[in-house]
């Protein structure tokens, strides 16, 4: 599809002898920033994690740039060959599969040479799966830890959800959708029936948020037949190390008791793992919230006793 935005000049935007780090959509093909396709249409050379994939991309925005692939099995060769092309005066630019290089992806290596080569590197921001799944998690943003990938392995899994059990920060993570739900029982077990959120397929025709307790997520997925797409998984952090005063929570745990299905045990349990605090504290938070709604439900009758 050819362009249909006025572009700045290809000849302009690049600059000979700089790797540019190009950020791509991570679904929706329009997700892509105008300068980042005259990076593309400028450059001598594209770096991609899969020629083929890129391919398509850029031929859907007319864009003719030729293809070298740099991925994790050739990155090392690779990068010796797209430096010594940098130090001829090419204009490069790196690109992964989908999203922000180098973020769970490959390009460490090459940008790693490029700074010790005295190259000049350029990022061209955009999508990230990380950013725009925490922009809509409804957890804390002001601070957050990027995990990536868990290991494979549950034993080295599990050590590394321990490393993170106390880990105040919002904690991101990006998961196969065949490990979803191993991932989410080890969770589960190791940080405690926590609040977060499974993005999957963001951007995507099947664009799908599941909220919720880790356990409550656990429901949804287990039941499938199959889980497609890839997924970023956000839980919230543990704050029972007193980073927010527990009496700070109280204003908003009344919004928990409008459900009068769910017994106080099971209002503290959820109350604990959305702000990460302790269900004794969670606990002693409902009964007072409980006891004030008894006080003002008596007072009113006293007022209507009063003007009979």
């Amino acid at each position: 599809m050819p362009l249909d935005f006025p572009l700045t000049d290809p000849s302009k935007t690049v600059e000979k002898g700089t790797l540019y780090v190009v950020a791509t959509p991570i679904g929706h093909r329009e997700d892509i920033t105008l300068r980042a396709l005259s990076v593309l249409s400028g450059v001598d050379l594209i770096a991609a994690e899969d020629t083929r994939h890129t391919g398509r991309m850029l031929s859907h925005y007319g864009i003719s740039s030729p293809l070298i692939s740099c991925h994790d099995y050739n990155e090392a060769d690779r990068s010796r060959q797209i430096i010594q092309k940098l130090q001829a005066g090419m204009a490069i630019a790196l690109v992964s599969d989908a999203g922000t290089p180098l973020v769970s992806d490959p390009g460490y290596r090459l940008i790693r040479a490029a700074i010790d080569a005295g190259v000049k590197v350029v990022p061209i921001p955009g999508v990230s799966a990380a950013i725009a799944g925490l922009s809509v998690s409804g957890l804390p943003t002001d601070a957050f830890v990027f995990l990536g990938f868990p290991p494979k392995k549950q034993s080295r899994r599990l050590a590394a959800l321990k490393n993170v059990e106390k880990e105040p920060k919002t904690l991101i993570f990006y998961e196969s959708p065949k490990r979803v739900i191993s991932f989410l029982t080890d969770a589960l077990a190791v940080l405690g029936d926590r609040c977060g959120v499974v993005c999957r397929e963001m951007t995507k025709r099947y664009e799908e948020f599941i909220r919720g307790t880790i356990s409550e997520m656990l429901t949804i997925l287990s039941v499938r037949s199959e889980i497609k797409g890839e997924c970023t998984l956000i839980l919230s952090g543990n704050n029972s190390d007193g980073s927010e005063p527990v009496d700070s929570f109280e204003p908003r745990v009344a919004e928990f008791l409008g459900d009068a299905s769910e017994t106080p045990g099971e209002l503290a349990r959820k109350i604990a793992a959305q702000f990460g605090i302790s269900r004794k504290d969670a606990y002693r938070m409902i009964l007072s919230e409980k006891s004030k709604a008894r006080g003002e439900e008596n007072d009113g009758k006293k007022d209507t006793a009063a003007h009979r």
